[in-house]
């Protein structure tokens, strides 16, 4: 089986674009304007857009999610966020459930700059317990580009985490739209997003207060898997463990690189056990490579070529990974990792 870590609803119906335009519209004050899209419309777009591209490129089923870019935190107050969260989870929700077999829900959570993360845990409850979702998306900066919430590994989070570990959840850090303009949106602020959790893991001991907690790093991990050197270095030099001991049992990098060079190294510097399959199809890169004739984001086919893989190693990186990664999977697909 193989599994897709990383969809976004990219294409969900232009109405929801121009509600949530609205709601922004009338941030602090009520917004009770209910969103109308029909499940043809629905039905319309996945057909069109990310199952067509599924069954074309071989992939089984994938971990969907609402546009990562679209969450916004920083737009209005928490209650903008929740009312949003909600409504593009549930949207999420209906596509999953009319698709059961080719998608599987993650959950977007309410952040909102300065809120505790404490006020997310509702509706990752919801998400989880009442509409199956396995995993959810944790934007590290909820400012979208300015970076003043604590980091990561702060307590701050902490009860956050707990609710995950007790959930069996994973999350996939992930910002969302950069309003700095120092920082493109998907060629700088997201790389850095990831690069940026990376280094504050390996600052802290927060593996150590929660062992079974599970982070996947999205695009690859960023600048990570290019300067292994210099993070274990830094490590090193500062006294930490290894960065083995200290980080990889809690963390997964996806494939969503976009270059065969580029999983070739991931596979080879991180090890097939730390990688795990995604595409982020119909995402941020969305033409076709004219040096391969295939669309940037069909990564299937760089896992495949990778030099020397293993049949093994495959299986890893296509489905085990995954399951090990987010558990509630292993019921859902009725598969468990070798």
């Amino acid at each position: 089986m193989i599994i897709d870590v990383h969809g976004h609803y990219t294409t969900a119906p232009r109405q929801l674009r121009e509600w949530r335009a609205r709601q922004i519209e009338s941030a602090g004050r009520p917004f009770t304007e209910p969103l109308s899209i029909s499940d043809d419309e629905i039905r319309e777009t996945i057909e069109n857009g990310q199952l067509r591209l599924q069954r074309d490129r071989g992939t089984d089923v994938a971990l969907f999610s609402p546009t990562a870019g679209g969450m916004g935190h920083h737009f209005g107050d928490a209650r903008t966020s929740i009312q949003w969260s909600r409504t593009v989870n549930d949207l999420v929700h209906r596509v999953c459930t009319m698709f059961p077999d080719n998608f599987i829900g993650v959950c977007q959570l309410p952040q909102s700059p300065g809120v505790s993360p404490t006020e997310c845990i509702a509706e990752l409850d919801r998400c989880v317990n009442e509409l199956g979702f396995v995993g959810c998306n944790l934007n590290p900066d909820p400012t979208d580009g300015y970076w003043t919430d604590p980091p990561l590994t702060d307590h701050w989070w902490y009860g956050l985490y707990e609710r995950m570990v007790e959930l069996e959840v994973p999350a996939m850090v992930h910002v969302s739209m950069s309003c700095n303009p120092n920082f493109h949106g998907t060629g700088a602020h997201y790389l850095n997003g990831d690069t940026t959790a990376f280094m504050q893991f390996l600052l802290s001991d927060l593996f150590r207060d929660f062992p079974t907690l599970r982070f996947v790093l999205p695009h690859g991990g960023g600048a990570v898997p290019f300067h292994w050197g210099r993070y274990r270095g830094i490590a090193q030099d500062m006294g930490r463990p290894p960065l083995e001991e200290l980080l990889l049992g809690n963390l997964y990098f996806d494939t969503c690189v976009y270059h065969q060079e580029g999983i070739d190294f991931l596979v080879k510097v991180m090890g097939a056990p730390n990688v795990v399959f995604a595409s982020e199809m119909i995402g941020a890169v969305r033409g076709v490579d004219e040096r391969t004739g295939r669309y940037f984001d069909d990564t299937k086919p760089y896992v495949d070529a990778v030099p020397g893989i293993t049949e093994a190693e495959k299986r890893r990186i296509f489905q085990d990974n995954a399951l090990e990664a987010y558990p509630r999977l292993q019921s859902r697909l009725g598969v468990a990792p070798a």
